[in-house]
């Protein structure tokens, strides 16, 4: 008795004492995400499968279980998935949002199939994403003490650094909420039976200090890779069969005529146009003169996205006073004359910021149209530990309290209710408008 009540107790633990471990069995899983919608955009658990690999070098014995990818029920653009989804009850403090609830990723029966097809492990790590979903990651951890009672869970990722006394009343039994540089030569893809698409990052962190922005908290110095070490990366995935990679970078294009220039001459030697690059994160726009362009359009990147933010000057600042007007003009005429379209260059607008007023939206919006661009309506998320959600926590102290208010599907227009739910829609209207 005395055992399992201790077992209930979840205890910090940091990376030295993980990576110690020597000739264990070590599951990896990546939760279920439970939220009101989930689109992937080439995601991949990174950080979990970098430090797999680097398990696998101690001479460990690794396997994956990744909820979400292996939901998979169709396929969209460039490998990303369509996931396989349930509808479930809202949590309570979503009761007032007309919206449907579900849980993307595997169902209970399918994970206890999984579970038991897997040689049992010595140890789990179980990683987290965004703070409001931690739904998924509670649920995955009720299966595995009933299917799994004696084999230890180590919880990490974003949710568990950001939220640790929240994460530990979740029944994991370890959190690690320290840093880790990864250093394993590249993410331990080779776990997914077929990957539909490859992974790399140039650069751990960032260089700016957007208010809004977790980067800085989570990676605290900027770091870049050797140009050697991300092709090593890629031509393993390539090797892999993936045609599709995505750059995680949040800094992508810095000191391009030193690193990116001289990385791109090295791709375009080796693949000739044989794989697509993909930009998720948003790329500087300063950073795109007229070569640039060109030699992202040469090297095969096809989806381009663009970080704007807003034309206000307020919000702007915000955002490290990341671009002018007058660049994201020049930016987009660069972009289109080296042979994208419209719909190749979507834009990051940020939408539901404190102080923030909707006609400010709508004035960026106008702008990235007439200009070119296409824009993309990106919701504002509180993430603890920035500026902006501290500001935000001041007008609502439950921000501290319970991370699902943190949603950026619904904090706008439903939590913080800066804009109405009718305004939000008009937004996404103008957004999409025919062009």
């Amino acid at each position: 008795m005395l055992r399992k009540v201790l077992r209930t107790i979840t205890t910090e633990m940091n990376f030295k004492e993980i990576l110690s471990m020597k000739g264990r069995r070590i599951l990896g899983i990546t939760p279920p995400v439970e939220d009101f919608a989930f689109f992937d955009l080439w995601s991949k658990p990174a950080g979990l499968l970098y430090l797999l690999e680097r398990m696998r070098m101690n001479g460990n014995e690794v396997f994956l279980l990744d909820c979400i990818h292996e939901a998979s029920v169709g396929k969209r653009s460039y490998g990303r998935e369509k996931i396989g989804c349930e509808e479930i009850e809202k949590p309570s403090v979503y009761s007032g949002i007309k919206r449907k609830y579900h849980r993307f990723g595997l169902s209970e029966e399918r994970v206890k199939e999984r579970l038991a097809e897997t040689p049992s492990p010595d140890a789990i790590f179980l990683t987290s994403a965004m703070t409001y979903w931690y739904g998924g990651v509670k649920w995955i951890i009720s299966i595995l003490k009933r299917e799994l009672p004696d084999v230890p869970i180590i919880l990490g990722g974003t949710y568990a650094r950001l939220c640790p006394e929240h994460a530990k009343g979740l029944g994991a039994d370890h959190i690690v909420t320290d840093h880790w540089i990864p250093d394993s030569p590249y993410p331990a893809m080779d776990l997914y039976e077929k990957i539909p698409y490859g992974i790399t990052m140039t650069s751990f962190g960032c260089s700016l200090s957007c208010s809004y922005c977790a980067s800085r908290l989570l990676w605290p110095e900027y770091m870049r890779r050797p140009v050697a070490s991300v092709l090593r990366e890629i031509d393993h995935q390539a090797y892999l069969g993936a045609e599709d990679i995505a750059f995680y970078d949040d800094a992508l294009l810095l000191q391009k005529e030193r690193y990116f220039y001289p990385l791109c001459n090295e791709l375009r030697s080796r693949y000739a146009g044989r794989l697509r690059f993909h930009t998720p994160n948003g790329l500087h726009v300063r950073e795109i003169d007229e070569e640039c362009a060109l030699t992202l359009k040469e090297t095969g990147f096809r989806t381009i996205r663009l970080s704007l933010e807003s034309i206000d000057p307020k919000i702007a600042g915000a955002g490290s006073g990341k671009v002018a007007r007058d660049e994201y003009l020049r930016t987009v005429r660069h972009l289109l004359d080296a042979g994208y379209s419209r719909n190749d260059c979507e834009t990051y607008i940020l939408l539901g910021l404190p102080g923030q007023c909707i006609d400010s939206v709508k004035e960026t919006i106008d702008f990235v149209i007439s200009a070119g661009g296409k824009p993309k309506l990106a919701e504002f998320s509180p993430i603890p530990g920035t500026p902006s959600f501290n500001i935000a926590a001041e007008q609502m102290p439950d921000l501290k309290r319970e991370p699902l208010l943190h949603n950026n599907s619904v904090y706008s227009s439903w939590i913080s209710q800066n804009i109405s739910p009718e305004e939000l829609q008009e937004l996404k209207d103008l957004a999409r408008k025919r062009l």
